[in-house]
């Protein structure tokens, strides 16, 4: 133990603690008495993390350290998400079930994801994004042990959708820590390398993992996965910040972007306001976040079993008129809410709206081409398994090479252009595949491929810091979780609808024409990302930004 007397002068240089700190040292050695000179003993474990964070914290490039331990985290969590998916046949022979069976442990975490996201994002802006990612971390670590120890299929599926709802702790809280570390003129910078990891996460799991899977089992691929997570908490819990409120944070970036931050005024009298802030709890929207929860959910769920049930099925036209009823009561809600967990105000912004809508038309044609590829290859034109998935590789490779470069990309040709470009790329990729005959070259099939990864990886960048420099300051996590929603109602739907397209075809579901009918509503699809892409606007540069308002709750 280490003690630092609390008496007259200045604190030797990293020695200094939040007064959040020292509350929590006190609360840890509660009973133990303090020193005897009226000091605080500290536990020298937070003075060690307090010194390296100061270390680390005074460099010039601190945001970088926030953004390289941030997506230590995220490869930790997304690596396995592939091969697993590869692995079910094996899985489902040891547990005794089906694949069919096993697919929940895919559609299952989606369901998840959009049931706590709203909710998760919210509480990463009211209680702090730090302590969110680590709840998530620790969450992951959980779900992989249940996984990894899963005696039965329920029991596996039941892991799965917790890795569900992790996934949005960790997925809101690490986005909102990367946008709030950088300035608005550099987010697109970051967001390159966020998608980066992950297209690229999922890329090296099946390089890594499939070798695993085949000599020592599904289970050790998760095994495999905590050292990985427990490096990644070590790092967060040393180099991210500590605050606990997004107020607090909104002034830290403040300062680390020289940019004003207009303070939210007060709503009542100083002499009467309560000392101590109301739990996050009671602040939270609880009403808006159950709607809006329940809305994805259902929604997802249509677009999950639309294709067994048939699109035009009652059971699924009535899932889709619940979703939209709760959605517009979800709307009507917000429109009088004290505290609204999305402020509508934002949806009268083209630089908010347009890049949400692009995220969602690109992932919908990317995806549902990603779906589709390793059947038509297998099917038409006769490949194995094992050559159709190393052909699939080239996509998410290019996907993961060019984003971070078109980052840096879009601070020169502005974000309007990077988007327009993206989807461009990707709607000509689509329409590439409706064009394949009998015998296509393999040149030409890598080719497609890859303009489908450039397209995402040009665009997602900056559909992403567009919408993020709409939002205020002290609302990144729940912005963040959206952007994470519109992405997976944006993948989902892709699979489910191309799919549906490609099975019921006129000319036969196992022909070539019924192939290039579905990659055909791709290509529209992508086009309508690029008609977004024109409506927006490019952060301005070379000057300092406009202040942003912190929103009133």
């Amino acid at each position: 133990m280490v003690s630092r007397a609390d008496g007259p002068g200045p604190a030797a240089p990293g020695e200094g603690f939040d007064a959040d700190e020292l509350r929590e040292a006190e609360h840890l050695l509660s009973g133990t008495g303090s020193g005897g000179d009226g000091g605080i003993t500290v536990p020298w474990p937070m003075l060690f993390r307090r010194r390296m964070h100061h270390k680390v914290a005074g460099s010039d490039r601190y945001q970088w350290w926030v953004l390289w331990t941030v997506l230590a985290g995220l490869l930790s969590v997304n690596i396995t998400f592939t091969v697993f998916v590869v692995a079910l046949p094996q899985v489902a022979h040891q547990l005794h079930t089906t694949v069919t069976t096993l697919t929940w442990t895919s559609t299952g975490p989606l369901l998840a994801f959009g049931v706590a996201a709203p909710i998760l994002g919210k509480l990463g802006d009211l209680r702090g994004y730090k302590r969110l990612y680590l709840w998530g971390l620790s969450g992951a670590a959980l779900s992989v042990v249940l996984t990894a120890s899963a005696p039965t299929a329920g029991v596996l599926i039941a892991a799965r959708l917790f890795d569900g709802v992790q996934g949005a702790a960790t997925g809101a809280a690490s986005m909102a820590l990367v946008l709030q570390a950088f300035s608005h003129e550099d987010r697109v910078k970051a967001m390159g390398w966020w998608a980066l990891v992950g297209a690229g996460g999922p890329v090296l799991g099946v390089t890594i993992g499939a070798p695993i899977i085949q000599y020592y089992g599904w289970r050790a691929l998760f095994w495999g996965e905590l050292p990985l997570m427990a490096a990644a908490a070590v790092l967060a819990v040393i180099v991210l910040p500590s605050h606990d409120r997004a107020a607090t944070n909104a002034a830290e970036a403040q300062v680390r972007t020289g940019r004003a931050v207009t303070p939210a005024p007060a709503t009542a009298d100083p002499e009467t306001a309560p000392a101590v802030p109301a739990s996050p709890w009671r602040q939270l929207d609880w009403a808006g976040s159950i709607a809006l929860s329940t809305s994805v959910a259902l929604g997802l769920l249509g677009l999950n079993v639309a294709p067994t049930w048939g699109f035009g099925a009652p059971q699924t036209l009535a899932l889709f008129a619940v979703s939209i009823g709760i959605a517009v009561y979800f709307v009507l809600h917000e429109r009088r809410a004290p505290r609204p967990l999305i402020p509508l105000r934002y949806f009268r912004r083209r630089n908010f709206v347009f890049p949400l809508g692009a995220r969602a038309f690109v992932n919908f044609a990317y995806m549902g081409g990603f779906f589709l590829f390793p059947i038509l290859m297998e099917r038409i034109y006769g490949y194995s398994e094992t050559q159709a998935g190393l052909l699939s590789t080239a996509r998410p490779l290019m996907f993961s090479l060019s984003a971070p470069i078109a980052g840096y990309a879009a601070v020169k040709v502005g974000e309007r252009w990077s988007i327009v470009a993206g989807a461009g790329v990707l709607t000509v990729s689509m329409l590439v595949f409706t064009q394949v005959g009998a015998n296509p070259s393999v040149v030409l099939i890598i080719m497609a491929l890859a303009l489908s990864g450039l397209g995402i990886g040009v665009s997602t960048p900056s559909t992403a810091s567009s919408a993020a420099n709409e939002v205020a300051e002290d609302e990144l996590g729940v912005m963040s979780a959206a952007q994470l929603l519109i992405t997976q109602i944006g993948v989902v739907a892709g699979i489910q609808v191309m799919v549906t397209v490609q099975a019921s075809s006129h000319g036969g579901a196992g022909t070539l024409a019924s192939f290039h009918s579905a990659y055909l509503v791709g290509a529209v699809v992508a086009f309508a990302a690029l008609v977004c892409g024109f409506f927006v606007k490019d952060t301005p540069r070379g000057q300092r930004a406009a202040p942003v308002d912190i929103a009133v709750h």
